[in-house]
């Protein structure tokens, strides 16, 4: 005979034997002597809480940590300068001597009121007018050279070669090029056409040739702006419009120009002020001479030569605002709307 013992029909599904859980997760039943052992419990911290790193007072400030040496760098060189110019536009300083007379707005009306220090601003114009021309180039060899094409590397370099160069080697290379009997004179002898015209001696041709030399310079930083945005673009969509029979301008048109908007309107800001603020070309070939001054090269002369640095303080003030109220309009005009083409 087998000895039975009387047991409640949930009693066998009630108990069950002892669990410990470890630090990795296993259980051990029991105490387990024969298996795996068991590991060490979590010993709860006085109090029942668990200190938390994310409340932690150190990793609230480390994300300033970082940003203490950047941001002492940005005050003390961009804006504690910026301040100290706005206090030296409301006085007569000359730059040298301790004395400093308040002289309030007067600054600021001679540059209105003076024509000879404001009809600077119109030299600016040819260099809007050729910021234009640029925008224009970059934004045609990018979308040519953002589809297959043989050698479209060796362009991509070749149009971005001269924004590599220094302004200052830059003002010089052409300096030789335009001068009579220079480079450019040799290339137009060589084709047949004599011409005695003195490139940098007329106001007129010497920024135009200015201007020029700038859309050569500048033209691959919008070039590559414009391509890196262009090869954002997912190519399915290309391939959409290629099913449904669109050729390269109704992709330039519908797809492109829509996607890019963001960095097109960037650099219209960048060409208005870059064209505000010209200073190392004109300076290095022409001085400002024969017409060729802008508020830049004005506005150095001022504190350099003429030791009026009250004077040129409140012109780079008035640039300065100048800059950013044309930027604030051309904001408002073209709003920087997400582009959703899906």
């Amino acid at each position: 005979m087998t000895e039975t013992t009387d047991t409640a029909p949930g009693d066998a599904l009630t108990r069950r034997p002892a669990t410990d859980v470890d630090d990795t997760g296993r259980t051990s039943q029991g105490g387990n002597p024969g298996g795996r052992p068991a590991g060490r419990r979590r010993r709860a911290p006085a109090g029942g809480q668990t200190r938390s790193w994310r409340r932690s007072p150190l990793r609230r400030l480390t994300p300033w940590l970082f940003l203490a040496g950047p941001l002492a760098l940005l005050i003390t060189f961009t804006y504690v300068p910026v301040v100290s110019m706005i206090s030296y536009s409301f006085t007569d300083w000359d730059g040298v001597s301790p004395d400093r007379e308040n002289v309030g707005f007067d600054n600021y009306v001679q540059i209105f009121t003076r024509p000879e220090l404001f009809r600077v601003f119109f030299v600016s114009g040819y260099y809007l007018a050729a910021s234009v021309v640029q925008i224009a180039v970059a934004l045609y060899f990018a979308v040519i050279l953002s589809f297959n094409l043989r050698f479209r590397n060796f362009f991509k370099g070749i149009l971005f070669f001269p924004y590599l160069i220094n302004g200052v080697a830059i003002g010089f290379v052409f300096l030789y090029f335009f001068q009579d009997g220079g480079t450019l004179d040799s290339v137009l002898s060589w084709l047949g056409v004599t011409t005695d015209h003195p490139w940098l001696g007329d106001p007129t041709s010497a920024n135009i040739s200015l201007a020029g030399v700038s859309v050569w310079r500048f033209t691959g930083l919008n070039f590559v702006l414009f391509l890196g945005a262009i090869q954002s673009i997912p190519g399915e969509l290309y391939e959409a419009a290629e099913l449904d029979g669109a050729g390269r301008w109704k992709q330039f048109r519908h797809i492109i120009a829509p996607s890019i908007k963001p960095v097109i309107s960037l650099s219209v800001i960048l060409a208005i002020s870059g064209s505000l603020s010209v200073f190392e070309i004109p300076y290095i070939m022409t001085g400002g001479a024969t017409g060729t001054q802008t508020f830049v090269i004005q506005t150095v002369k001022l504190a350099f030569q003429f030791n009026k640095t009250g004077l040129a303080s409140a012109a780079a003030v008035v640039l300065l605002l100048i800059i950013l109220l044309v930027t604030w309009i051309q904001r408002r005009l073209v709003p920087d709307d997400k582009v959703d083409l899906v």
